[in-house]
Formats: C-alpha cells, sequence, structure tokens
C-alpha cells in the first residue's frame, strides 16, 4: 500500500459522543478537515459493533483520515452495547440499531461541520446496516457503499445456504460471544467501566440459541432482508465483494433488483476491503470510493456513472491451496445486470459419470447414459472445503477436490479444445430421490488442470426439504422422486484449453454445512439432469479501454508494537485409533500495543469440528475465544467456550463465559439449551 500523509486539507480528529433521544450515548469518533466548520464536508458514516477503540482502530486510521483529507468527516460509531458506547448488545441488526442509525445520521446532519449529506459505508456488519437503514430512507442518506454484505439474511448469511445449517453459524456465533464480553475501554468512560461490563455479561445473551430457533425462513430473518422490498432503498448504492467471500452473490441480486443508480464490483478478494484485498490483486479502492462520494455527496460529475454497472475479476486457473496471495486474470465489465452478453450453455449428466454439451451436433441420449446412480457419502466430505466466509487467514480456502471426490459421484467433460468463460451464477438441475425424508445436496464445480488436480471454482448446497421454499419446507417421500435445481455461487472463471470441468454431487459437506439427521442415500437419474453455465464471450477492445483502479493508498498507520507474534494453524486429524476425525483450525493472533493508547491486546481462538465414523450422533463443533486487554495495571480477561452436538431430533448448545479482572474471577454463566431440529 501506498502511504498518504499530505492531504489537501488538514485534518483533526475527536473522540466524542453522541447522545440519543432516549439518553443513550454512543461512542463516535470523527476525523474531519481543521476548517470544516467554516467550509462544511459531508459526512461518510461506518456504524459498527467491532470497537473504534481498539479491535478496528488499526484499519480505521488508514481509512476515514484519508477522506477527511479529501474534504470529509470520516465518521465510526460503536453501536448501542459495544465498545464505549451505553447499553447492551442482544443480537444482529436490531430495530433498535437501525433506529439508533436514523438519529446519528440526523445528529451528523446537524453538525456546523457538516453539509447536511451524509453517506454510509461498511465491510459485513456495516455492509448490512447501511443497506437496511437506506430502506428507512432517512433524508440525510445520500448514498451507500456496501461491502461483503447481503440483501437477504435467510438465504444468503452467514447463518443458512440452501436452507442448510452452517457450519459458520457457530464459528460467527462464538465470535459475537466474545466480542460482547469485551469491556469499555475505562480511559474513555471512566470508573463506569465496571458496571457496563457486568452489566453487559449478563445480558447479552447466547445469540446461537436465539439462531437456532429459526431454521427456516420466517418473520425473524424478513426483518432486514432488504430483498423483501428494494423499493425502499431510495438512494445510489455501490455494491462491492470478492469471489473468496461468503457474499458475493448479494451484488448480482441488488444490481437486478434495485432500480436506483447503482454499480457493482467484484474481486478475487476474501472477506476484506479492496485496498486490503487478498487474495491479489488489491485496488486502489479509496480513490474509487471518493470518485463514488464525489459524484453523490457533492455534485461533481466524476465520470463514475458512464463506466460499465459491473466490474468482475475473470479468475484464470491455478492449482488449489487452501491460501493464494493473488489470483492471476484479468479485469472484465458489463455494460448491465443482467447480461444480455451471457448465455447458459447446457451440460447433461450422464450414467457413465459424463458432462455432454448439449448442442445440434451432440449425440442423441442412449438408455445405458439413463441408468440411476446412487451415491451415499462419508462425512469426510466438506473437511476440505474451507470456510463459508473465508478471510484467506488463517488458510480457509479450499484444497484439492481430489480427497472429497472420492466420497461423491463425479460428472466430467472431455478435456476442453479451447477456453470457457464463465461469468455468473452456474445452476444444476436434478432429478433425484432419497431413502430418508430429510436429506441435502451438495454440489462442487471444479476446474481440472492437465495433472488431474482439481480446484473448486463454485459450489452450492440444498436442503431438499426446501425444494419448493425456504419459509414453507416439507419433508420427503422416501422413494419419490423430485425436479430440483441447485444454485451454486455467482463466479467468473475461465477454463484453459486442455482443462477439463468436473461436477461432484454428494450427501454431505461438514464441517461447512451440519449434516442431514441421518445418511442418507440419492439417487440420482441423469436424462433428466443437466449443468448450465453462464457463458461469455470475451471483450478483449472493451476490456483494455477500462480505467485502471490504481494501487492501494492508505492514510498512515497507527503506531504498533508487536509483542507476540500470530500462529495460524487449519488440521485435519484422523486418529485411526479411535475412528475420529477432527478439523482444527488454530488463529492465535498473538499480541500488540497500539502506542497512542498504550493498550495491549492479546486474542487465541480454537475450533474443532469432530464426528466418529459412520455415526451422525457423534458430531461436534466446539470453541474457544480467549482474549485480554492490558494497561498498565489495568488487566481483563474473558474466556467464552461454546459446544454444538446433535442427534436425530434436536441441537444440544453448551456454553460458558468466564471474565476475570486482574487474576479474580468476576463473572462466570453458563447455558445448557436444547433445540428441536425443524427438517435440517
Amino acid at each position: 500500500m501506498r502511504i498518504v500523509s499530505e492531504f489537501p486539507r488538514q485534518v483533526i480528529e475527536e473522540e466524542t459522543w453522541i447522545t440519543l433521544a432516549d439518553g443513550c450515548r454512543l461512542a463516535a469518533r470523527i476525523w474531519r478537515p481543521a476548517d470544516a466548520e467554516r467550509d462544511p464536508v459531508p459526512a461518510i458514516l461506518e456504524y459498527l459493533p467491532y470497537r473504534k477503540r481498539d479491535l478496528t482502530a488499526l484499519r480505521d486510521a488508514q481509512t476515514h483520515p484519508y477522506w477527511a483529507g479529501h474534504g470529509y468527516a470520516g465518521v465510526r460509531v460503536d453501536i448501542r452495547g459495544s465498545g464505549e458506547s451505553d447499553g447492551v448488545l442482544t443480537d444482529e441488526y436490531l430495530q433498535q440499531e437501525l433506529d439508533d442509525g436514523v438519529e446519528i445520521l440526523r445528529w451528523l446532519g446537524e453538525q456546523p461541520w457538516c453539509t447536511g449529506d451524509v453517506g454510509m459505508v461498511g465491510i459485513s456488519w456495516g455492509g448490512f446496516n447501511g443497506l437496511q437503514i437506506a430502506a428507512l430512507q432517512p433524508p440525510e442518506l445520500k448514498a451507500v457503499i456496501t461491502l461483503c454484505s447481503t440483501d437477504d439474511r435467510y438465504a444468503d448469511d452467514i447463518h443458512h445456504m440452501g436452507g442448510c445449517l452452517l457450519g459458520d453459524n457457530l464459528s460467527w456465533a462464538s465470535t459475537m460471544f466474545d466480542g460482547n464480553a469485551c469491556p469499555p475501554d475505562p480511559a474513555l468512560v471512566g470508573e463506569r467501566w465496571r458496571e457496563m461490563w457486568l452489566e453487559r455479561l449478563d445480558g447479552s445473551g447466547l445469540w446461537l440459541a436465539t439462531w437456532l430457533e429459526h431454521q427456516r425462513r420466517d418473520a425473524y430473518w424478513k426483518h432486514g432482508s432488504v430483498c423483501e422490498d428494494f423499493s425502499r432503498i431510495q438512494c445510489p448504492v455501490y455494491a462491492i465483494s470478492g469471489w473468496a467471500d461468503g457474499y458475493c452473490n448479494a451484488v448480482f441480486r441488488l444490481l437486478d433488483g434495485l432500480e436506483v443508480p447503482r454499480k457493482g464490483l467484484v474481486g478475487p478478494w476474501a472477506h476484506k476491503y479492496p485496498h486490503l484485498g487478498v487474495p491479489g490483486p488489491a485496488i486502489g479502492f479509496l480513490q474509487e470510493s471518493l470518485r463514488w462520494w464525489d459524484q453523490w455527496l457533492k455534485g461533481k460529475e466524476t465520470g463514475i456513472m458512464d463506466e460499465p454497472m459491473l466490474r468482475v475479476w475473470m479468475q484464470d486457473s491455478v492449482p488449489p491451496s487452501a491460501r493464494y496471495d493473488s489470483r492471476p486474470g484479468r479485469w472484465v465489465s458489463e455494460p448491465s445486470w443482467p447480461s444480455q452478453r451471457i448465455t447458459a450453455q447446457a451440460f447433461r449428466l450422464t450414467s457413465g459419470h459424463d458432462l455432454l454439451p448439449e448442442a445440434a451436433e451432440a449425440p442423441a441420449m442412449q438408455p445405458a447414459d439413463d441408468v440411476p446412480l446412487t451415491i451415499r457419502s462419508p462425512l469426510s466430505v466438506g473437511l476440505y472445503a474451507g470456510k463459508w466466509c473465508s478471510y484467506n487467514a488463517p488458510p480457509d480456502l479450499p484444497h484439492d477436490q481430489r480427497d472429497e471426490d472420492g466420497g461423491s459421484l463425479i460428472f466430467q467433460t472431455a478435456r476442453l479444445e479451447e477456453a470457457i468463460e464463465i461469468c455468473g451464477q452456474p445452476e444444476v438441475e436434478l432429478d433425484i430421490e432419497a431413502d430418508q425424508p430429510v436429506a441435502m445436496v451438495a454440489l462442487r464445480l471444479s476446474d481440472i488442470a492437465e495433472d488431474d488436480k482439481a480446484t473448486r471454482v463454485s459450489y452450492g448446497l440444498l436442503n431438499l426439504t426446501h425444494r419448493d421454499s425456504d419459509e414453507f419446507p416439507g419433508a420427503l417421500e422416501p422413494g419419490k422422486r423430485y425436479r430440483v435445481r441447485v444454485k451454486l455461487k455467482h463466479i467468473a472463471q475461465q477454463f484453459a484449453a486442455g482443462h477439463a470441468i468436473r461436477l461432484s454431487l454428494s450427501t454431505s459437506y461438514w464441517p461447512l454445512a451440519w449434516p442431514a439427521p441421518e445418511p442418507v442415500k440419492l439417487t440420482i437419474h441423469p436424462a433428466a439432469s443437466r449443468l448450465l453455465l453462464p457463458c461469455r464471450t470475451p471483450q478483449p477492445e472493451e476490456e483494455a479501454a477500462l480505467p485502471d483502479f490504481g494501487e492501494p493508498e492508505g492514510a498512515p498507520a497507527l503506531a504498533r508494537t508487536l509483542i507476540q507474534p500470530s500462529q495460524e494453524e487449519w488440521r485435519v486429524i484422523r486418529d485411526l485409533a479411535n475412528d475420529r476425525t477432527t478439523l482444527e483450525v488454530i488463529n492465535d493472533e498473538g499480541s500488540y500495543r497500539l502506542d497512542d493508547i498504550d493498550l495491549t491486546i492479546a486474542v487465541r481462538v480454537t475450533e474443532r469440528y469432530s464426528y466418529a465414523y459412520g455415526n451422525y450422533d457423534s458430531l461436534s463443533g466446539w470453541t474457544e475465544w480467549k482474549r485480554t486487554f492490558r494497561r498498565g495495571d489495568w488487566q481483563v480477561h474473558t474466556v467464552t467456550r461454546t459446544l454444538m452436538t446433535s442427534n436425530a431430533e434436536s441441537f444440544r448448545l453448551r456454553a460458558t463465559l468466564d471474565a476475570y479482572e486482574g487474576e479474580a474471577r468476576i463473572f462466570a454463566k453458563t447455558w445448557d439449551e436444547e433445540i428441536p431440529r425443524d427438517l435440517v
């Protein structure tokens, strides 16, 4: 990243409080031009529960001062119940959070240094609430940049995929279990810090239990899902994600569903801001964002809306790896979305495990091509799947799919005589039957290199009880044939000449998704089953004319002293003596000191997902977070642990929360809950 230390306007920084109508004080950090009261500026709000004082301080320091130096007020606000803000946070995207956001916008618009025009920006949580608050139509909000977020909290969030319960649901719940246990900083809130901390420890609750009580698309998930009524959003939206991120699908739905001025951008990145993006190449996102803000908050004609609606990174073939520093490829664009230039190419499945292109010259289907095929996958399929939402650290991307394909049905094309390029959402139509009333199907699209290494390109899941509806699922009738369509994740990928395309099908994908209650045998009828690929013709002249994003830029980094380096591990452990398999993930961030506030932070995360061979009642997911804050004689330490198990009838959750001040444990709480399975 190129560090920019000289800006058109001098920047000042302040910590302040925003007092809401009910008396609640929200903690805010604001960077703005020193002369903004004489020459007011628009504001850019990032509104998160991730603690501006410490946990996002390093990132914020390179982003918000950059905007401020170019004539904006960069504003970071801790959501009620997080960081130094008053209150207790009891769930994500509550109506209280959104109403508070509307009040924050009003407060910003009234400040003497603000023109009254405000934009919202955010990655993940901040990307969600930017869209959700836009749907409330506050008059101050003039534009949004939403990154790595979703318009649909049930169908396409970290909790569920295709009606299947995601393993990341547990992982994410554990992240917030830890975050909600963090204390406010006494340096800002004074002696109130202990009272505020104890209130949070006792009141925040076990979010995982709440989420598991809603296993289908009900009113709980519809709240905050802006796809329920896209017309509620009346301001321009720039939607951004990455192919390695869990949220890339939402960019395409927002472009299709919104009617306001809008743009979409998808790079090769994981769950990161694009100027910090990995896998690379990272881009000059802050420069790109200024063009957007100048257009919609200052009324300047920047030309950004004259460019194509959608730009994506067309990925080239690479060997499989759990981590990439960069992904080779090129930027391509589409003038609008859906694009009239992308056409579906169908490949039919055969009993001989071929993928045959459907074309006029293709050979006719033979009776031998429609012999039913069956699959009953071992629980090991999915151990090399990586995470639903990748951060590319620890190494959490999918590895060689040959390790998964032994427990799957596979269908493969002949070696390609010329390259095929796809851009959009692959789909699979299946004629299928199951021998159990609850079953799932996992589908993986892979690029097979000339040396037979298999790199996963996209994948999709479907809980077959959700074949017709996520809101009103229905049990399967064993032995009955069903026609289902499974949507895979959007992708832009070139399959090189000499490579092959493989479709793999399994009955489980653990621990990326929680398996069905019982082992399942699926029967596939190939004659009525096919793969649909969104094929795109390259446009070399158009691509050559695309403007360059420039190299990443940012304001000077915050001073940090490394005390203990980080450690990242991702292990698959096969204990043959006890016939037990475990995926162990360790993310030890070590410890470091934020020099400007003399605060030392340490955190270590361990996750274990395990099962005994063939025993569906043995599945377990266990997480542990250990976090420490220290300044001088002041030290607090928290430990949160969550264990999730299941049997055919229910999920069981056991969790503990322990908090220490110095060496003394000052708080302890336990949970033990059983929640019935609801066709999951």
